[in-house]
Protein backbone atom coordinates (compact mmCIF):
# COMPACT_ATOMS: atom_id res chain seq x y z
CA UNK A 1 0.00 0.00 0.00
CA UNK A 2 1.22 3.49 -0.82
CA UNK A 3 2.41 5.43 2.20
CA UNK A 4 0.51 8.68 2.81
CA UNK A 5 2.29 11.85 1.77
CA UNK A 6 2.26 14.23 4.71
CA UNK A 7 1.44 17.69 3.39
CA UNK A 8 2.80 20.67 5.31
CA UNK A 9 0.04 22.95 6.62
CA UNK A 10 0.41 26.70 6.30
CA UNK A 11 0.24 29.03 9.30
CA UNK A 12 -3.26 30.09 8.25
CA UNK A 13 -4.38 26.48 8.09
CA UNK A 14 -2.89 25.70 11.49
CA UNK A 15 -4.71 28.64 13.08
CA UNK A 16 -7.98 27.40 11.58
CA UNK A 17 -7.45 23.92 12.95
CA UNK A 18 -6.94 25.42 16.41
CA UNK A 19 -10.48 26.81 16.47
CA UNK A 20 -11.72 23.22 16.64
CA UNK A 21 -10.20 22.82 20.14
CA UNK A 22 -10.77 24.78 23.36
CA UNK A 23 -8.74 25.82 26.42
CA UNK A 24 -9.33 24.13 29.75
CA UNK A 25 -12.64 24.84 31.49
CA UNK A 26 -13.39 25.06 35.25
CA UNK A 27 -13.70 21.75 37.09
CA UNK A 28 -17.36 20.91 37.72
CA UNK A 29 -19.66 18.20 36.42
CA UNK A 30 -21.39 20.43 33.88
CA UNK A 31 -18.23 22.27 32.83
CA UNK A 32 -16.40 18.95 32.32
CA UNK A 33 -19.17 17.90 29.95
CA UNK A 34 -18.94 21.25 28.18
CA UNK A 35 -15.16 21.14 27.97
CA UNK A 36 -14.97 17.64 26.57
CA UNK A 37 -17.73 18.25 24.07
CA UNK A 38 -15.83 21.29 22.83
CA UNK A 39 -12.63 19.26 22.60
CA UNK A 40 -14.26 16.94 20.09
CA UNK A 41 -14.93 14.41 22.85
CA UNK A 42 -11.24 13.45 22.89
CA UNK A 43 -11.03 10.58 25.36
CA UNK A 44 -14.59 11.30 26.45
CA UNK A 45 -16.04 8.28 24.66
CA UNK A 46 -13.13 5.99 25.47
CA UNK A 47 -11.48 6.87 22.17
CA UNK A 48 -14.11 4.87 20.29
CA UNK A 49 -16.67 5.92 17.72
CA UNK A 50 -19.38 4.10 19.66
CA UNK A 51 -19.05 2.91 23.27
CA UNK A 52 -19.15 -0.88 23.24
CA UNK A 53 -20.26 -1.66 26.78
CA UNK A 54 -23.98 -1.57 25.98
CA UNK A 55 -25.82 -2.66 22.85
CA UNK A 56 -28.78 -0.55 21.75
CA UNK A 57 -31.39 -2.72 23.47
CA UNK A 58 -29.67 -2.19 26.81
CA UNK A 59 -29.48 1.56 26.28
CA UNK A 60 -33.20 1.57 25.51
CA UNK A 61 -33.78 0.11 29.00
CA UNK A 62 -32.28 3.30 30.47
CA UNK A 63 -35.05 5.28 28.77
CA UNK A 64 -38.11 3.08 29.14
CA UNK A 65 -39.88 4.78 32.06
CA UNK A 66 -43.12 6.30 30.82
CA UNK A 67 -44.13 8.25 33.93
CA UNK A 68 -42.86 11.76 34.62
CA UNK A 69 -40.89 11.74 37.90
CA UNK A 70 -42.92 13.11 40.77
CA UNK A 71 -40.03 14.43 42.85
CA UNK A 72 -37.35 16.86 41.60
CA UNK A 73 -33.66 16.02 41.73
CA UNK A 74 -30.42 17.98 41.97
CA UNK A 75 -28.84 19.22 38.76
CA UNK A 76 -25.55 17.56 39.71
CA UNK A 77 -27.29 14.18 40.11
CA UNK A 78 -28.98 14.57 36.75
CA UNK A 79 -25.68 15.56 35.14
CA UNK A 80 -24.09 12.38 36.48
CA UNK A 81 -26.90 10.37 34.89
CA UNK A 82 -26.30 12.16 31.61
CA UNK A 83 -22.67 11.17 31.74
CA UNK A 84 -23.46 7.50 32.37
CA UNK A 85 -26.57 6.95 30.27
CA UNK A 86 -26.40 9.46 27.44
CA UNK A 87 -23.01 11.00 26.81
CA UNK A 88 -20.99 7.83 27.38
CA UNK A 89 -23.00 5.97 24.73
CA UNK A 90 -23.44 8.73 22.19
CA UNK A 91 -21.93 8.41 18.74
CA UNK A 92 -18.58 10.19 18.52
CA UNK A 93 -19.48 12.20 15.40
CA UNK A 94 -16.70 14.73 15.98
CA UNK A 95 -13.98 12.08 15.91
CA UNK A 96 -11.43 12.59 13.12
CA UNK A 97 -11.94 8.95 12.17
CA UNK A 98 -15.74 9.26 11.95
CA UNK A 99 -15.81 9.78 8.18
CA UNK A 100 -19.07 8.13 7.19
CA UNK A 101 -21.68 10.88 7.50
CA UNK A 102 -22.12 14.62 7.03
CA UNK A 103 -21.24 15.58 10.59
CA UNK A 104 -17.97 17.02 11.83
CA UNK A 105 -16.05 18.61 14.64
CA UNK A 106 -17.30 22.06 15.61
CA UNK A 107 -15.30 25.23 16.30
CA UNK A 108 -14.85 25.62 20.05
CA UNK A 109 -16.55 29.01 20.17
CA UNK A 110 -19.98 27.75 19.11
CA UNK A 111 -20.56 26.12 22.51
CA UNK A 112 -20.40 29.26 24.69
CA UNK A 113 -22.26 31.17 21.97
CA UNK A 114 -24.93 28.46 21.96
CA UNK A 115 -25.34 28.99 25.70
CA UNK A 116 -25.83 32.69 25.04
CA UNK A 117 -28.37 31.95 22.30
CA UNK A 118 -30.34 29.61 24.56
CA UNK A 119 -30.13 32.04 27.48
CA UNK A 120 -31.52 34.91 25.42
CA UNK A 121 -34.29 32.58 24.20
CA UNK A 122 -35.30 34.76 21.27
CA UNK A 123 -38.21 33.61 19.10
CA UNK A 124 -37.51 34.53 15.48
CA UNK A 125 -41.14 34.25 14.40
CA UNK A 126 -41.89 37.79 15.61
CA UNK A 127 -39.85 40.96 15.89
CA UNK A 128 -41.41 41.67 19.29
CA UNK A 129 -39.52 38.63 20.58
CA UNK A 130 -36.36 39.09 18.50
CA UNK A 131 -35.74 42.81 18.00
CA UNK A 132 -31.98 42.47 17.34
CA UNK A 133 -31.97 38.88 16.10
CA UNK A 134 -34.34 39.67 13.22
CA UNK A 135 -32.05 42.14 11.44
CA UNK A 136 -29.07 39.88 12.15
CA UNK A 137 -30.84 36.93 10.50
CA UNK A 138 -31.72 39.13 7.53
CA UNK A 139 -28.06 40.08 7.26
CA UNK A 140 -26.95 36.44 7.25
CA UNK A 141 -29.49 35.65 4.54
CA UNK A 142 -28.19 38.63 2.59
CA UNK A 143 -24.63 37.33 2.89
CA UNK A 144 -25.65 33.86 1.69
CA UNK A 145 -27.72 35.38 -1.11
CA UNK A 146 -24.67 37.34 -2.23
CA UNK A 147 -22.54 34.18 -2.06
CA UNK A 148 -24.93 32.50 -4.49
CA UNK A 149 -26.14 35.32 -6.71
CA UNK A 150 -23.51 38.06 -6.32
CA UNK A 151 -25.88 41.00 -6.79
CA UNK A 152 -24.53 44.56 -6.56
CA UNK A 153 -24.39 46.43 -3.24
CA UNK A 154 -27.45 48.51 -4.07
CA UNK A 155 -29.57 45.38 -4.35
CA UNK A 156 -28.94 44.43 -0.72
CA UNK A 157 -29.33 48.00 0.51
CA UNK A 158 -32.79 48.01 -1.04
CA UNK A 159 -34.06 44.52 -0.18
CA UNK A 160 -32.17 43.08 2.80
CA UNK A 161 -34.30 44.73 5.50
CA UNK A 162 -37.46 45.34 3.47
CA UNK A 163 -40.59 44.57 5.50
CA UNK A 164 -42.44 43.13 2.53
CA UNK A 165 -39.65 41.17 0.87
CA UNK A 166 -37.36 38.30 1.74
CA UNK A 167 -33.99 37.14 0.42
CA UNK A 168 -34.49 33.75 2.01
CA UNK A 169 -35.58 31.82 5.06
CA UNK A 170 -33.88 30.06 7.93
CA UNK A 171 -35.11 26.51 8.46
CA UNK A 172 -34.37 23.60 10.78
CA UNK A 173 -32.62 21.83 7.90
CA UNK A 174 -32.52 21.00 4.21
CA UNK A 175 -35.82 19.15 4.30
CA UNK A 176 -37.82 22.20 5.36
CA UNK A 177 -35.74 24.38 3.03
CA UNK A 178 -36.60 22.18 0.05
CA UNK A 179 -40.27 22.08 1.05
CA UNK A 180 -40.29 25.89 1.33
CA UNK A 181 -38.77 26.32 -2.13
CA UNK A 182 -41.27 23.95 -3.76
CA UNK A 183 -44.15 25.47 -1.80
CA UNK A 184 -43.27 28.81 -3.40
CA UNK A 185 -42.97 27.13 -6.80
CA UNK A 186 -46.45 25.60 -6.47
CA UNK A 187 -48.13 28.77 -5.24
CA UNK A 188 -46.50 30.95 -7.90
CA UNK A 189 -47.54 28.53 -10.64
CA UNK A 190 -51.14 28.23 -9.40
CA UNK A 191 -51.53 31.91 -8.54
CA UNK A 192 -54.71 33.97 -8.50
CA UNK A 193 -56.16 34.45 -11.96
CA UNK A 194 -59.45 36.22 -12.69
CA UNK A 195 -62.14 34.86 -10.37
CA UNK A 196 -59.77 32.16 -9.12
CA UNK A 197 -58.17 33.42 -5.91
CA UNK A 198 -55.12 31.17 -6.01
CA UNK A 199 -54.24 27.75 -4.57
CA UNK A 200 -53.42 29.19 -1.16
CA UNK A 201 -57.07 30.24 -0.82
CA UNK A 202 -59.02 27.69 -2.86
CA UNK A 203 -56.86 24.58 -2.73
CA UNK A 204 -55.27 22.21 -5.21
CA UNK A 205 -58.48 20.69 -6.63
CA UNK A 206 -59.91 24.06 -7.65
CA UNK A 207 -56.50 25.17 -8.97
CA UNK A 208 -56.27 22.13 -11.26
CA UNK A 209 -59.79 22.74 -12.48
CA UNK A 210 -59.10 26.40 -13.22
CA UNK A 211 -55.83 25.82 -15.06
CA UNK A 212 -57.06 22.60 -16.68
CA UNK A 213 -53.93 20.59 -15.82
CA UNK A 214 -54.01 16.81 -15.66
CA UNK A 215 -51.32 16.86 -13.01
CA UNK A 216 -48.17 18.53 -11.75
CA UNK A 217 -44.63 17.18 -11.76
CA UNK A 218 -41.29 17.79 -10.05
CA UNK A 219 -38.26 16.39 -11.85
CA UNK A 220 -34.95 15.49 -10.21
CA UNK A 221 -32.22 12.92 -10.72
CA UNK A 222 -32.45 9.48 -9.15
CA UNK A 223 -29.83 10.74 -6.69
CA UNK A 224 -32.24 13.40 -5.39
CA UNK A 225 -32.75 13.67 -1.64
CA UNK A 226 -35.69 11.90 -0.01
CA UNK A 227 -36.96 15.23 1.33
CA UNK A 228 -38.26 16.04 -2.16
CA UNK A 229 -40.67 13.11 -1.88
CA UNK A 230 -41.88 14.54 1.42
CA UNK A 231 -42.41 17.89 -0.28
CA UNK A 232 -44.48 16.33 -3.08
CA UNK A 233 -46.57 14.55 -0.44
CA UNK A 234 -47.11 17.61 1.77
CA UNK A 235 -47.88 19.90 -1.17
CA UNK A 236 -50.67 17.59 -2.27
CA UNK A 237 -49.35 16.65 -5.70
CA UNK A 238 -48.41 13.12 -4.61
CA UNK A 239 -45.11 11.26 -4.40
CA UNK A 240 -45.67 9.77 -7.83
CA UNK A 241 -45.45 13.32 -9.19
CA UNK A 242 -41.80 13.39 -8.14
CA UNK A 243 -40.20 11.88 -11.23
CA UNK A 244 -36.68 10.49 -10.88
CA UNK A 245 -34.53 10.86 -13.97
CA UNK A 246 -31.74 8.36 -14.50
CA UNK A 247 -28.15 9.45 -14.05
CA UNK A 248 -25.12 9.01 -16.26
CA UNK A 249 -21.92 7.14 -15.39
CA UNK A 250 -20.83 10.12 -13.27
CA UNK A 251 -24.03 10.18 -11.17
CA UNK A 252 -25.24 13.38 -12.82
CA UNK A 253 -28.74 13.76 -14.22
CA UNK A 254 -29.13 12.59 -17.82
CA UNK A 255 -30.10 15.87 -19.49
CA UNK A 256 -31.39 14.19 -22.66
CA UNK A 257 -33.64 11.94 -20.60
CA UNK A 258 -34.80 14.98 -18.63
CA UNK A 259 -35.66 16.93 -21.79
CA UNK A 260 -37.54 13.97 -23.24
CA UNK A 261 -39.51 13.48 -20.03
CA UNK A 262 -40.46 17.16 -19.84
CA UNK A 263 -41.70 17.08 -23.47
CA UNK A 264 -43.69 13.91 -22.83
CA UNK A 265 -45.31 15.30 -19.67
CA UNK A 266 -46.24 18.52 -21.44
CA UNK A 267 -47.83 16.54 -24.27
CA UNK A 268 -49.99 14.78 -21.64
CA UNK A 269 -51.00 18.16 -20.18
CA UNK A 270 -49.05 17.47 -16.98
CA UNK A 271 -47.47 20.77 -15.96
CA UNK A 272 -43.83 20.65 -14.92
CA UNK A 273 -43.88 22.63 -11.69
CA UNK A 274 -40.16 22.51 -10.92
CA UNK A 275 -36.83 21.11 -12.02
CA UNK A 276 -34.46 20.36 -9.15
CA UNK A 277 -30.72 20.31 -9.67
CA UNK A 278 -28.54 18.62 -7.08
CA UNK A 279 -25.28 20.27 -6.06
CA UNK A 280 -23.66 17.58 -3.99
CA UNK A 281 -25.63 14.34 -4.04
CA UNK A 282 -25.93 12.70 -0.64
CA UNK A 283 -24.48 9.38 -1.76
CA UNK A 284 -21.70 10.39 -4.15
CA UNK A 285 -21.26 14.17 -3.83
CA UNK A 286 -21.76 14.87 -7.54
CA UNK A 287 -23.13 18.08 -9.06
CA UNK A 288 -25.69 18.17 -11.87
CA UNK A 289 -25.01 20.26 -15.03
CA UNK A 290 -26.83 23.28 -13.61
CA UNK A 291 -26.59 25.51 -16.69
CA UNK A 292 -28.33 22.89 -18.82
CA UNK A 293 -31.05 22.43 -16.22
CA UNK A 294 -31.54 26.18 -16.07
CA UNK A 295 -31.96 26.26 -19.85
CA UNK A 296 -34.70 23.62 -19.70
CA UNK A 297 -36.44 25.39 -16.82
CA UNK A 298 -36.50 28.59 -18.85
CA UNK A 299 -37.77 26.73 -21.92
CA UNK A 300 -40.70 25.23 -20.00
CA UNK A 301 -41.18 28.29 -17.76
CA UNK A 302 -40.96 26.34 -14.55
CA UNK A 303 -39.26 26.92 -11.21
CA UNK A 304 -35.58 25.96 -11.04
CA UNK A 305 -34.46 24.91 -7.57
CA UNK A 306 -30.97 23.76 -6.60
CA UNK A 307 -30.58 21.49 -3.61
CA UNK A 308 -27.09 22.50 -2.47
CA UNK A 309 -27.63 21.46 1.15
CA UNK A 310 -24.28 19.68 1.02
CA UNK A 311 -22.32 21.31 -1.77
CA UNK A 312 -23.37 24.94 -1.37
CA UNK A 313 -20.41 25.79 0.86
CA UNK A 314 -18.13 25.02 -2.10
CA UNK A 315 -19.02 28.53 -3.30
CA UNK A 316 -16.57 29.87 -0.70
CA UNK A 317 -13.68 28.36 -2.67
CA UNK A 318 -12.30 30.35 -5.57
CA UNK A 319 -10.50 27.19 -6.70
CA UNK A 320 -13.57 24.93 -6.79
CA UNK A 321 -16.50 27.32 -7.10
CA UNK A 322 -16.71 26.53 -10.82
CA UNK A 323 -18.04 23.07 -9.93
CA UNK A 324 -21.37 24.77 -9.10
CA UNK A 325 -21.48 26.92 -12.25
CA UNK A 326 -25.08 27.78 -13.09
CA UNK A 327 -26.33 27.86 -9.51
CA UNK A 328 -26.72 31.64 -9.84
CA UNK A 329 -29.53 31.00 -12.35
CA UNK A 330 -31.65 29.10 -9.83
CA UNK A 331 -34.89 30.61 -8.53
CA UNK A 332 -34.10 29.15 -5.10
CA UNK A 333 -31.16 27.39 -3.46
CA UNK A 334 -30.96 25.24 -0.32
CA UNK A 335 -27.78 25.38 1.80
CA UNK A 336 -27.27 23.69 5.17
CA UNK A 337 -24.96 25.60 7.48
CA UNK A 338 -24.79 22.57 9.79
CA UNK A 339 -22.90 20.64 7.14
CA UNK A 340 -19.81 22.24 5.58
CA UNK A 341 -20.16 25.56 7.39
CA UNK A 342 -19.45 23.87 10.76
CA UNK A 343 -22.52 25.10 12.61
CA UNK A 344 -24.43 22.84 15.08
CA UNK A 345 -27.43 20.87 13.82
CA UNK A 346 -30.57 22.79 12.98
CA UNK A 347 -29.30 25.53 10.65
CA UNK A 348 -30.70 25.15 7.14
CA UNK A 349 -31.37 27.99 4.72
CA UNK A 350 -33.13 28.61 1.44
CA UNK A 351 -32.37 31.76 -0.53
CA UNK A 352 -34.61 33.24 -3.22
CA UNK A 353 -33.29 34.89 -6.36
CA UNK A 354 -36.18 37.33 -6.44
CA UNK A 355 -37.05 39.11 -3.14
CA UNK A 356 -40.77 39.08 -3.96
CA UNK A 357 -41.05 35.30 -4.48
CA UNK A 358 -41.88 34.64 -0.82
CA UNK A 359 -45.08 36.69 -1.24
CA UNK A 360 -46.56 33.47 -2.61
CA UNK A 361 -46.47 31.86 0.83
CA UNK A 362 -47.08 34.91 3.06
CA UNK A 363 -49.41 34.40 6.04
CA UNK A 364 -50.64 37.08 8.41
CA UNK A 365 -52.54 37.31 11.70
CA UNK A 366 -53.67 40.25 13.81
CA UNK A 367 -51.83 39.42 17.03
CA UNK A 368 -48.65 38.48 15.18
CA UNK A 369 -47.26 38.62 11.63
CA UNK A 370 -49.27 41.73 10.84
CA UNK A 371 -49.08 43.10 7.30
CA UNK A 372 -46.24 45.59 6.93
CA UNK A 373 -44.36 44.25 9.97
CA UNK A 374 -40.87 42.81 9.73
CA UNK A 375 -41.93 39.56 11.36
CA UNK A 376 -39.90 36.76 9.76
CA UNK A 377 -42.59 34.20 10.47
CA UNK A 378 -44.91 35.67 7.86
CA UNK A 379 -42.84 34.13 5.06
CA UNK A 380 -41.49 30.93 6.61
CA UNK A 381 -42.99 27.47 7.03
CA UNK A 382 -41.91 27.17 10.64
CA UNK A 383 -43.32 29.44 13.32
CA UNK A 384 -41.54 29.59 16.66
CA UNK A 385 -37.85 28.82 16.21
CA UNK A 386 -34.53 29.71 17.88
CA UNK A 387 -31.96 32.23 16.70
CA UNK A 388 -29.63 29.79 14.94
CA UNK A 389 -28.66 32.63 12.60
CA UNK A 390 -26.50 33.91 15.46
CA UNK A 391 -24.22 30.87 15.19
CA UNK A 392 -24.02 31.15 11.41
CA UNK A 393 -23.25 34.87 11.82
CA UNK A 394 -20.50 34.01 14.29
CA UNK A 395 -18.86 31.50 11.95
CA UNK A 396 -19.07 33.87 8.99
CA UNK A 397 -17.39 36.61 11.04
CA UNK A 398 -14.78 34.51 12.86
CA UNK A 399 -13.84 32.10 10.07
CA UNK A 400 -14.53 34.50 7.22
CA UNK A 401 -14.63 33.70 3.52
CA UNK A 402 -10.85 33.18 3.40
CA UNK A 403 -11.05 30.68 6.27
CA UNK A 404 -13.92 28.81 4.68
CA UNK A 405 -11.98 28.66 1.43
CA UNK A 406 -9.09 26.96 3.21
CA UNK A 407 -11.44 24.47 4.92
CA UNK A 408 -13.28 23.62 1.70
CA UNK A 409 -10.07 23.30 -0.32
CA UNK A 410 -8.53 21.00 2.30
CA UNK A 411 -11.61 18.78 2.31
CA UNK A 412 -11.67 18.38 -1.46
CA UNK A 413 -7.94 17.79 -1.64
CA UNK A 414 -8.16 15.24 1.18
CA UNK A 415 -10.82 13.36 -0.78
CA UNK A 416 -8.61 13.35 -3.85
CA UNK A 417 -5.71 12.07 -1.75
CA UNK A 418 -7.84 9.26 -0.36
CA UNK A 419 -9.05 8.35 -3.86
CA UNK A 420 -5.43 8.03 -4.98
CA UNK A 421 -4.63 5.95 -1.92
CA UNK A 422 -7.45 3.58 -2.89
CA UNK A 423 -6.42 3.40 -6.54
CA UNK A 424 -2.81 2.69 -5.58
CA UNK A 425 -3.90 -0.29 -3.47
CA UNK A 426 -4.45 -3.36 -5.65
CA UNK A 427 -6.99 -4.82 -3.20
CA UNK A 428 -9.38 -1.85 -3.29
CA UNK A 429 -11.60 -0.48 -6.04
CA UNK A 430 -12.67 3.14 -6.36
CA UNK A 431 -16.33 3.21 -7.42
CA UNK A 432 -17.01 6.96 -7.68
CA UNK A 433 -14.27 9.55 -7.88
CA UNK A 434 -14.71 12.58 -5.62
CA UNK A 435 -16.10 15.68 -7.30
CA UNK A 436 -16.59 17.38 -3.94
CA UNK A 437 -15.41 15.58 -0.78
CA UNK A 438 -17.54 12.42 -0.90
CA UNK A 439 -16.36 9.21 -2.54
CA UNK A 440 -17.31 5.53 -2.65
CA UNK A 441 -15.19 2.42 -2.92
CA UNK A 442 -15.04 -1.23 -1.88
CA UNK A 443 -12.58 -3.95 -0.94
CA UNK A 444 -11.95 -6.28 -3.89
CA UNK A 445 -8.89 -8.57 -3.71
CA UNK A 446 -6.58 -8.16 -6.71
CA UNK A 447 -7.15 -11.73 -7.88
CA UNK A 448 -10.91 -11.14 -7.81
CA UNK A 449 -10.57 -7.95 -9.84
CA UNK A 450 -8.64 -9.83 -12.53
CA UNK A 451 -11.26 -12.58 -12.64
CA UNK A 452 -14.12 -10.08 -12.84
CA UNK A 453 -12.51 -8.39 -15.84
CA UNK A 454 -13.09 -11.52 -17.93
CA UNK A 455 -16.25 -12.85 -16.25
CA UNK A 456 -19.50 -13.33 -18.16
CA UNK A 457 -22.67 -11.52 -16.93
CA UNK A 458 -23.80 -14.45 -14.77
CA UNK A 459 -20.37 -14.82 -13.17
CA UNK A 460 -20.12 -11.06 -12.66
CA UNK A 461 -23.45 -11.08 -10.84
CA UNK A 462 -22.20 -13.85 -8.56
CA UNK A 463 -19.03 -11.88 -7.81
CA UNK A 464 -21.10 -8.81 -6.94
CA UNK A 465 -23.38 -10.82 -4.65
CA UNK A 466 -20.38 -12.10 -2.71
CA UNK A 467 -18.72 -8.68 -2.66
CA UNK A 468 -21.94 -7.10 -1.38
CA UNK A 469 -22.00 -9.56 1.49
CA UNK A 470 -18.35 -8.97 2.32
CA UNK A 471 -18.73 -5.18 2.16
CA UNK A 472 -21.59 -5.32 4.67
CA UNK A 473 -19.50 -7.58 6.91
CA UNK A 474 -16.52 -5.22 6.85
CA UNK A 475 -18.60 -2.10 7.42
CA UNK A 476 -20.52 -3.58 10.36
CA UNK A 477 -17.39 -5.03 11.96
CA UNK A 478 -15.49 -1.76 11.57
CA UNK A 479 -18.34 0.14 13.22
CA UNK A 480 -18.47 -2.37 16.09
CA UNK A 481 -14.71 -2.17 16.64
CA UNK A 482 -15.16 1.56 17.23
CA UNK A 483 -11.79 2.76 15.95
CA UNK A 484 -13.17 4.36 12.79
CA UNK A 485 -16.41 4.59 10.87
CA UNK A 486 -17.39 4.67 7.21
CA UNK A 487 -20.97 4.36 5.99
CA UNK A 488 -22.27 2.19 3.17
CA UNK A 489 -24.82 2.63 0.41
CA UNK A 490 -26.13 0.94 -2.74
CA UNK A 491 -25.23 2.17 -6.19
CA UNK A 492 -25.84 0.86 -9.71
CA UNK A 493 -22.53 1.55 -11.51
CA UNK A 494 -22.56 1.49 -15.31
CA UNK A 495 -19.32 -0.51 -15.09
CA UNK A 496 -21.28 -3.44 -13.68
CA UNK A 497 -24.31 -3.28 -15.98
CA UNK A 498 -26.29 -1.32 -13.37
CA UNK A 499 -26.24 -4.23 -10.92
CA UNK A 500 -26.90 -3.23 -7.30
CA UNK A 501 -23.49 -2.72 -5.73
CA UNK A 502 -22.94 -2.14 -2.02
CA UNK A 503 -20.05 0.26 -1.43
CA UNK A 504 -18.27 2.09 1.35
CA UNK A 505 -19.17 5.79 1.47
CA UNK A 506 -16.78 8.34 2.93
CA UNK A 507 -17.35 12.03 3.74
CA UNK A 508 -14.15 13.99 4.31
CA UNK A 509 -15.29 17.31 5.78
CA UNK A 510 -13.78 17.08 9.27
CA UNK A 511 -10.74 19.40 9.40
CA UNK A 512 -9.17 17.14 12.03
CA UNK A 513 -9.09 14.04 9.79
CA UNK A 514 -5.47 13.38 8.82
CA UNK A 515 -3.96 11.50 5.91
CA UNK A 516 -2.61 8.96 8.40
CA UNK A 517 -6.16 8.25 9.59
CA UNK A 518 -7.21 7.54 6.00
CA UNK A 519 -4.25 5.21 5.63
CA UNK A 520 -5.25 3.40 8.83
CA UNK A 521 -8.90 3.06 7.71
CA UNK A 522 -7.80 1.03 4.69
CA UNK A 523 -5.43 -1.07 6.78
CA UNK A 524 -8.24 -1.86 9.20
CA UNK A 525 -10.62 -2.82 6.39
CA UNK A 526 -7.96 -5.04 4.84
CA UNK A 527 -7.50 -6.76 8.20
CA UNK A 528 -11.24 -7.19 8.81
CA UNK A 529 -11.71 -8.73 5.35
CA UNK A 530 -9.39 -11.57 6.34
CA UNK A 531 -11.71 -12.32 9.28
CA UNK A 532 -14.70 -12.91 7.01
CA UNK A 533 -15.25 -16.66 7.00
CA UNK A 534 -18.27 -16.63 4.68
CA UNK A 535 -17.84 -14.38 1.65
CA UNK A 536 -14.08 -13.86 1.42
CA UNK A 537 -13.16 -17.56 0.90
CA UNK A 538 -15.92 -17.99 -1.69
CA UNK A 539 -14.67 -14.96 -3.61
CA UNK A 540 -11.12 -16.29 -3.74
CA UNK A 541 -12.37 -19.74 -4.71
CA UNK A 542 -14.49 -18.35 -7.56
CA UNK A 543 -11.61 -16.21 -8.80
CA UNK A 544 -9.24 -19.19 -8.71
CA UNK A 545 -11.74 -21.31 -10.63
CA UNK A 546 -11.99 -18.72 -13.42
CA UNK A 547 -8.21 -18.32 -13.56
CA UNK A 548 -7.70 -22.06 -14.05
Amino acid sequence: MTEPIQRQATASEESLIRIFTIPEAPDSTLSIIEQNLSQNLAGFLRNSIVALEKPLWQIERDFQAHQIPEMPEFVSDYAEQLMQKLVAHSVHTASPSFIGHMTSALPYFVLPLSKMMVGLNQNLVKIETSKAFTPMERQVLGMMHHLVYGEADGFYKKWMHSANHSLGAFCSGGTVANITALWIARNRLLKADGEFRGIAREGLFRAMQHYNYQGLAILVSERGHYSLGKAADILGIGRDALIAIKTDANNKIDVTELANTMAELTARNIRVMAVVGVAGTTETGNVDPLHQLADLAEQYQCHFHVDAAWGGATLFSERYRHLLAGIERADSVTIDAHKQMYVPMGAGMVVFKHPSDAHAIAHHAEYILRKGSKDLGSQTLEGSRPGMAMLVHACLQIIGSAGYQILIDRSLEKARYFAKLIMDNSDFELITEPELCILTYRYVPASVQKAMAKANPAQLQRFNELLNGMTKFIQKRQREEGKSFVSRTRLTPAKYQRQETIVFRVVLANPLTTEQILHDVLLEQDHIAQLDKEFYPKLLQLAKKLAA
